[in-house]
């Protein structure tokens, strides 16, 4: 499989996913958060994954994640459901 096709598979999970949360806005968090999960590294909180996936705007984006994983206003079921 290439990157071409992986990038397309890994979109299509995050949109799904992304029904599942509700609020469009939360869409991009949420990728955010799941390709953190996915690159390397050992810590997968949100400071080290807001450094690696906006290194250029690390606290924005620190803030950003933890607002996502800490107001998660959506049902578990259902995101549980489309995974």
């Amino acid at each position: 499989m290439d990157l071409d096709q992986s990038e397309a598979r890994f979109a299509e999970y995050v949109a799904g996913l992304g029904s599942a949360i509700g609020h469009a806005e939360r869409t991009r968090p949420l990728r955010d958060y799941c390709t953190g999960l996915m690159l390397p590294g050992e810590r997968k909180s949100v400071e080290p994954m807001a450094a690696r996936t906006a290194p250029a705007r690390t606290a924005a984006q620190h803030q950003s994640l933890l607002h996502f994983v800490a107001n998660a206003a959506w049902s578990d079921e259902d995101v549980l459901a489309k995974v």
